[in-house]
């Protein structure tokens, strides 16, 4: 009957001790906090919540909105080589930047139960929902009504869900061997000289972007923390600029096909020491202006931060749009291809990704990009036991 009326324990001040022994001073007052209940232990141990580094999110916002920018370019890039050295230039570190920041923020994955089932629910499951809804998009809008769905051969963006699903998969291998970025790298080169891997999962991407996700497995706060001080970000931009200006002059002179690492060399018309020499220059060249790109994110939280936990809503749906502009001709338009136009999609681009990642479209979609399916899982007893011992 107590406990029920004082859940955390009587309200009264404490009583003396029955037997108090003779002294010619009297005690000292109590101190007032000894009249005070004792705050309940569950208050006094709760867990602030974990906050989110502006940074990151920052960072993943931004390079998304290089990501939809690319995709308006491409149409842009056979009339005009500024486009051309644009869309080479942001292709060279978009997404290489996006997945750095995916194996940095996969170190602690590893084969316990709840992670696993993240991975299904957060990766596998997302991938088989939008690779059926992209072949459906294909068909109808694409007036290509016999392309078949095929889980083994992803269709235009839902290849870096596979390639995330893997590279997970593969963390606790590279946290065990003792050069893992060189290896990710020699796999890469060989994946570019190897013809014979075929279209299957996409694996020329999987391997060939590959070092990315080993190289943000390896990175600590102090490297993000290196590429963000000034004399980086003053350097950086006479960097950028000599890349722009690089890709200017080589825009006529090589295919644009070697930044999606998607063929082999062979299948490039290359001979297979390209692919080896192409896969090491590019990689340079891409870690020097991501590092570039970091250099220039906002540390702190700005308007667009909260954006960054939605990009994958954002890579994802804004890919209907994207190719959609392709299938109902929306670039044959004279105007598109003028200055003000170029501009003009531009923007447009940046607006759509950016609402795509907003709040209220995460939770219209949470149900095909985030899906719970308890109802698929066993219990774990171990995560049980830590819930409870949480609780």
């Amino acid at each position: 009957m107590t406990n029920s009326l004082y859940p955390h324990g009587s309200h009264r001040s404490p009583l003396p001790p029955a037997a108090r022994p003779a002294s010619p001073v009297p005690p000292p007052p109590a101190p007032a906090s000894t009249t005070a209940p004792a705050p309940a232990p569950a208050q006094a141990a709760a867990p602030k919540p974990r906050q989110r580094d502006a940074f990151f999110d920052n960072a993943k916002y931004l390079a998304i909105v290089f990501v939809a920018m690319g995709h308006c370019w491409e149409p842009l890039t056979d009339g005009s080589r500024t486009a051309e050295a644009l869309y080479m230039t942001v292709y060279t570190f978009h997404m290489p930047a996006f997945i750095l920041i995916s194996g940095y923020f996969s170190r602690s994955f590893d084969m316990r139960p709840d992670r696993l089932r993240r991975l299904i629910t957060g990766v596998a499951v997302p991938y088989v929902l939008f690779e059926i809804a992209y072949t459906l998009f294909k068909r109808t809008a694409g007036d290509d009504p016999s392309y078949p769905i095929s889980l083994l051969d992803p269709w235009y963006l839902t290849w870096f869900l596979v390639a995330l699903f893997v590279w997970r998969l593969t963390t606790p291998l590279w946290k065990i061997i003792r050069w893992p970025i060189p290896v990710a790298v020699a796999v890469a080169v060989l994946a570019s000289v190897s013809p014979e891997l075929g279209d299957d999962l996409d694996l020329q991407r999987v391997l060939q972007f590959l070092p990315f996700f080993v190289l943000g497995l390896f990175m600590k706060p102090e490297h993000f923390q290196l590429v963000r001080r000034r004399e980086v970000r003053i350097l950086s931009v006479p960097i950028v600029l000599g890349a722009l200006a690089l890709a200017y002059w080589a825009g006529p002179r090589m295919t644009s096909a070697w930044f999606y690492h998607r063929d082999s060399a062979q299948e490039l018309g290359a001979p297979w020491w390209a692919g080896v020499v192409m896969t090491l220059a590019l990689f340079g060249c891409s870690i020097v202006l991501t590092a570039c790109f970091f250099a220039w994110v906002p540390r702190r939280k700005m308007w667009f931060t909260v954006l960054g936990a939605g990009t994958l809503y954002g890579y994802l749906l804004h890919g209907f749009l994207a190719k959609g502009s392709r299938f109902w001709n929306w670039f044959d338009a004279d105007w598109v291809h003028t200055p003000a136009g170029q501009i003009a999609v531009t923007v447009v681009a940046a607006a759509v990704v950016t609402v795509l990642c907003t709040p209220p479209v995460q939770r219209i979609f949470r149900f095909a990009m985030e899906p719970k399916m308890e109802w698929a899982f066993k219990k774990d007893p171990a995560e049980v036991a830590r819930a409870r011992a949480r609780a």
